[in-house]
């Protein structure tokens, strides 16, 4: 039960594919104003292209092959795919170009290169009573890449605008496809041969009568709808309440920064007491961050302070999540159980985004969105709370 050298080498490979990978997409919030501009489009048309985009970075289909085939070249695809998207985005003239290349393409191969792939690698290395913490390590790299690619992302949209900026990004996620042949090749079928009770069938039919992975799906549906909305519609939101562009670039680099923080600390939280406790707290913290938000007065340090705050909070959920499932099921098949409950997030992500233009657009304001997000907080809050996370794979594999 020691992590080894070839541990560490995993799981730092894994830290830069997801910095990189999510560094990326988290940056895509700030070319929605120059987007929309130059080609003439209103915030619902590229809400709905990023929306899609959300829904099939979470389809579990990554995570199902890479439970099937192994992590390696399921990211490397993934890889190919993302940089050729981000290649189409530089080149796009078209409303067409935007839904293929940036929502369906981009959405796909994200997907292959994202936490629930990675986190199923990490797994396969890293002994059951350090995961959650080597999860929040994660989850962690995603945060740090929010925080600076984000702000390489504004600099370079500056510097060079919005299609240089996807060209040399487009490279960038490039690198992700060299850096996955790291990953272990694990000899999955003979893991099945010596526990035939721990199948992939047997595992799913497990997870689908279970109460508790379908409450962990409902809390992680509204920590989609949160995130989703926050990244993609706070810098427009703050732009038309006259927030300076220099407080609402430092507002998203500190739910990054802040986040880093939170997704560790949480994570290590989450191998020393009850995660489905730690996941209540977190939802009800955001409930009541939001709407501190919004009864607040909005100034450039208030912006500030609620990055700063809401990050802390951002995906630290994500650790004790995907190690509450660890917990329940093993990791054999994490990368697919996973992926189901990440499916979710999504769908609460293209919900989140979706509407956030919608309604915008409908009434010139983002208010109902803001106090949706404050009750679906208080709802998570009391969903984790029924939880049982007793081990059900372990029992089977005693019982056999």
């Amino acid at each position: 039960h020691l992590m080894n050298r070839q541990s560490y080498f995993v799981i730092a490979v894994g830290f830069l594919i997801v910095f990189l990978s999510m560094g990326t997409r988290q940056s895509f919030g700030i070319f929605l104003k120059p987007v929309v501009a130059e080609l003439a489009l209103n915030r619902e048309t590229f809400s709905l292209a990023s929306a899609l985009q959300s829904i099939l970075i979470g389809f579990p289909l990554a995570g199902i092959l890479a439970d099937r085939f192994g992590s390696r070249w399921v990211t490397l695809v993934g890889a190919l795919g993302f940089a050729i998207g981000m290649y189409l985005m530089a080149q796009m003239t078209t409303v067409s170009t935007l839904f293929t290349a940036f929502g369906v393409l981009i959405g796909l191969a994200a997907s292959a290169t994202g936490l629930t792939v990675v986190i199923g690698a990490v797994a396969q290395v890293t002994p059951e009573e350090n995961q959650s913490t080597v999860f929040g390590i994660m989850t962690a790299a995603g945060s740090l890449g929010m925080f600076l690619v984000v702000r390489l992302a504004g600099w370079m949209l500056e510097a060079f605008g919005w299609r240089q900026s996807f060209l040399i990004m487009a490279v960038a996620v490039g690198l992700i496809g060299v850096l996955s042949l790291s990953f272990p090749n694990n000899d999955k079928a003979g893991a099945d041969a010596a526990n035939p009770n721990n199948n992939f069938a047997n595992t799913l039919i497990k997870a689908r009568k279970n109460a508790s992975f379908w409450l962990l799906n409902a809390g992680f549906f509204v920590c989609g709808f949160h995130v989703a909305f926050i990244a993609t519609h706070l810098p427009a939101y703050l732009s038309d309440n006259a927030v300076a562009p220099s407080a609402t670039a430092w507002a998203l680099s500190l739910i990054g920064l802040a986040n880093l923080v939170g997704s560790s600390l949480f994570g290590y939280l989450g191998d020393h007491y009850r995660k489905k406790y730690l996941l209540s707290f977190l939802y009800a913290a955001r409930a009541v961050v939001i709407a501190l938000f919004l009864l607040l007065p909005l100034t450039n340090t208030t912006a500030m302070v609620f990055g700063a705050t809401i990050g802390f909070l951002w995906l630290a959920t994500v650790p004790l999540t995907s190690g509450t499932i660890a917990k329940i099921f093993g990791s054999r098949y994490l990368s697919t159980l996973f992926g189901i409950t990440f499916f979710s997030h999504q769908i609460g992500a293209f919900l989140g985004v979706w509407l956030g233009g919608r309604i915008y657009d409908a009434s010139g304001t983002y208010d109902p969105i803001w106090i949706a997000g404050i009750v679906l907080g208080i709802v998570a809050a009391f969903v984790h709370l029924p939880i049982t996370d007793t081990p059900v794979m372990k029992t089977a594999q005693a019982s056999a």
